[in-house]
């Protein structure tokens, strides 16, 4: 069974889902792919592992690092699983490449290729986002693109770790990178 509840954020409503084993879920309100993956089936209900996320929500949204993980459970395939690792060590208010992570994919896999796009599709159908900081995944020219919450949300989410911005940029609407 998935339980669902809501999160009051300052960047706005987060619905949160889980089942028994973890979270398998964290969207903000009218996002891209908006609970794509809940099932029709759900219950309204705080569960002891929607509590440990709404607890983490709060440390992060006070502007500090929590310190624990609320127990995850992201469906998923097998490359969105590695991915999804791979983002859960990107340290708190720092930022990474979809190139890196295509780098440290192939290393892992032991190939000589990796998509950068793949990667890029992986990350944007995180479904933990937040806690999964897919918010931390930058272009390589240093553009802020790609995130299903909206850009003013990642830049938030970004500023509220303290990350250096100085060498960001915002692509304007229609931009080509």
């Amino acid at each position: 069974m998935i339980y669902t509840c809501t999160y009051l954020s300052p960047l706005g409503d987060i619905l949160l889902a889980a089942d028994e084993i973890g979270l398998t879920g964290l969207w903000f309100e009218g996002q891209k792919y908006f609970a794509n993956t809940l099932p029709d089936e759900r219950v309204s209900q705080e569960t002891p592992i929607l509590k440990e996320a709404k607890r983490w929500l709060d440390i992060y949204f006070s502007g500090k690092k929590p310190e624990f993980t609320p127990p995850l459970h992201p469906t998923g395939s097998e490359f969105r699983q590695q991915i999804w690792q791979i983002l859960l060590q990107i340290p708190y208010g720092q930022t990474i490449t979809y190139g890196e992570i295509a780098r440290r994919l192939e290393e892992k896999q032991n190939t000589s290729h990796m998509s950068a796009q793949a990667v890029g599709g992986a990350v944007g159908h995180n479904e933990v986002s937040i806690i999964i900081p897919c918010h931390r995944v930058v272009g390589t020219n240093g553009s802020l693109t790609g995130y299903a919450g909206g850009i003013d949300k990642k830049i938030a989410l970004l500023q509220m770790e303290h990350t250096d911005m100085s060498h960001f940029f915002v692509p304007k609407k229609g931009t080509a990178l």
